[in-house]
């Protein structure tokens, strides 16, 4: 027998295993996002969702 079939399994197990935790942290990640979107008490305040919330060009433009 070969060394072949080990060293395909080896860079086999290389790529299969890094890609499956970047998909499980992806899934997670969307989960939490999910999860903070529910409890965030920033969202209910008003133009939280404009995308110059909190910068200072909106409070410049408030200003001016």
């Amino acid at each position: 027998m070969t060394h072949w079939p080990f060293i395909a399994a080896s860079y086999a197990l290389g790529v299969l295993i890094p890609l499956v935790f970047g998909i499980a942290a992806f899934t997670r990640m969307g989960t939490a996002r999910r999860r903070l979107a529910l409890i965030d008490p920033r969202a209910n305040r008003p133009g939280a969702n404009s995308p110059a919330a909190g910068s200072l060009a909106q409070h410049a433009r408030e200003d001016a």
